[in-house]
């Protein structure tokens, strides 16, 4: 595993540890000579982890629209910066550039980006690993509205098992390094279901 996309949050939230775990997860990408692609922004949880993973003399990817770069929301020190014509341009180089991704807290935006990336592998449109960085807790409501939903019979605990969580940088990095995508197609088998 080479590359990595992290979506995390804009801003630190309200408890240190978000930040210590960002930092930690940049840090453990820097060891690890794994790329950090990012929204490419200076603030918040995202720049947490581009700082850390400079400090520690890693690779970093960033992926910006216009407007923010215009706004000097770009980290200074990204080893690549590229400014895109929109948010859906960034969410596209960047799925394109990484060989997996991680989610650590965050808040609207860092969902819709992991449920996009979450739904792509769903459709096969990637077999990419998917993890989340679960800092104290941080998505265990989520987790378990995952499982409501696979309990109501709207997604296969299949692909819910393709989601690897935990609770430290390491742990994590190992897991996804160990990920298999799933066999079948589930499109292909809806699609036939309705034939």
């Amino acid at each position: 595993m080479l590359s990595l996309c992290v979506f995390c949050g804009a801003s630190s939230g309200h408890d240190h540890a978000y930040a210590d775990a960002a930092r930690a997860f940049g840090q453990s990408l820097a060891e690890h000579r794994i790329e950090l692609v990012w929204g490419g922004g200076h603030v918040g949880l995202m720049g947490v982890v581009a700082d850390a993973v400079h400090a520690h003399r890693g690779k970093s990817y960033g992926v910006i629209p216009e407007f923010m770069a215009e706004r000097e929301l770009a980290h200074p020190f990204a080893t690549e910066m590229v400014v895109v014509d929109s948010m859906h341009t960034r969410k596209a180089a960047m799925a394109e550039r990484a060989q997996g991704f991680v989610a650590l807290p965050g808040g609207y935006g860092t969902m819709d980006e992991l449920f996009e990336i979450l739904t792509w592998a769903q459709l096969h449109i990637h077999h990419k690993p998917v993890g989340l960085l679960n800092v104290k807790g941080f998505f265990d409501p989520l987790l378990a509205f995952m499982r409501h939903m696979v309990s109501a019979g709207f997604v296969k605990q299949t692909q819910l098992d393709q989601l690897h969580v935990a609770e430290s940088p390491e742990a994590l990095i190992a897991a996804m390094r160990l990920h298999r995508a799933p066999e079948g197609d589930w499109l292909a088998k809806v699609s036939s279901a309705r034939g």
